[in-house]
């Protein structure tokens, strides 16, 4: 095999498979990466929050309701879930002195009852939705399907659009107000409850959104959030807490030597070099790429 044919043949669709797999992963991480690195509550039912959202998906789509219908209804339907959530669960200990491990374990729970749940009520076999986009595109003699183009369009304007919210919006102000200084923010008149399950609610309505797209490729089971949530939780380590923009840069950078590394080696230490990655940020650097030390 010649240099430009395995560039053309091996290489670039390998670089076009880890582009798909990291915007996966951030689709994933946004709502992680704004509930962990925001409110600062660890999260660790936000996997199961991603696989409801490909459940819904595909029991309402079983119903005969349209993908891009589900589109906009799954994540709408995640709201009322994730704001009851955060009223039941996380607000009644999110003021205990140990908030960080009381969060983690009652999270824990959550996420381990919920698996159960789509056992019994969905069965343990996996599943997989029609894609919605069938086919394929040739570009520069690359053929790359149509679905995993569509996913890294639409990908990139959910992060542009959750970028512009939380940065440019009054909204996202207070949210940032909130997250900085909770009594501050309180004293200047922002409803910091509403806007702590709202924030919570914004975060797991993006896990189902993640869960409505991804489905089609990775297909559905009860078990699939574990998959992507400590790759979402590497993501968010290494690119740094609350940064949307870090867990972009840094979701598409692991996944990419992901796929590279899998070239050279046995896929099965590609995932030891990404973990290794997140511990040597934890040793070295702990505030990530874009974070900063003392966030909370």
């Amino acid at each position: 095999m010649t240099p430009i044919d395995y560039l053309q043949f091996v290489l670039a669709p390998q670089v076009v498979n880890g582009l798909a797999l990291g915007v996966a992963v951030v689709l994933v991480a946004l709502g992680l990466t704004i509930i962990f690195g925001m409110l600062d509550v660890i999260n660790m039912s936000h996997g199961e929050f991603y696989a409801i959202g490909a459940y819904a998906a595909l029991a309402l789509g079983a119903a005969g309701i349209g993908f891009w219908f589900l589109l906009v209804l799954v994540p709408v339907l995640m709201i009322p879930l994730g704001m009851a959530a955060e009223r039941l669960l996380i607000r009644p200990v999110f003021d205990t002195k140990d908030r960080h491990v009381t969060t983690l374990l009652v999270t824990f729970g959550l996420g381990l009852i919920v698996e159960d749940v789509l056992k019994i009520v969905f069965g343990a076999n996996t599943q997989r939705p029609p894609t919605p986009i069938p086919g394929a595109t040739e570009i520069l003699g690359i053929i790359l399907p149509n679905y995993r183009l569509f996913l890294i369009l639409v990908g990139a304007a959910i992060v542009l659009g959750v970028a512009f919210v939380v940065y440019k919006t009054r909204l996202g102000a207070m949210v940032r107000a909130a997250a900085f200084d909770r009594n501050m923010a309180a004293s200047l008149g922002v409803p910091v409850s509403l806007v702590y399950a709202g924030t919570f609610a914004f975060g797991v309505s993006l896990a189902g959104l993640a869960g409505v797209l991804l489905a089609p490729i990775y297909s559905v089971f009860p078990t699939m959030g574990r998959d992507f949530i400590l790759l979402a939780f590497t993501v968010v380590i290494v690119g740094g807490m609350g940064s949307i923009w870090g867990a972009v840069v840094a979701g598409l950078l692991l996944t990419q030597v992901q796929a590279l590394a899998s070239l050279v080696i046995s896929p099965v230490w590609t995932d030891p070099i990404v973990f290794g990655t997140m511990v040597a940020f934890l040793v070295f650097r702990p505030q990530g790429l874009f974070g900063r030390l003392g966030h909370a």
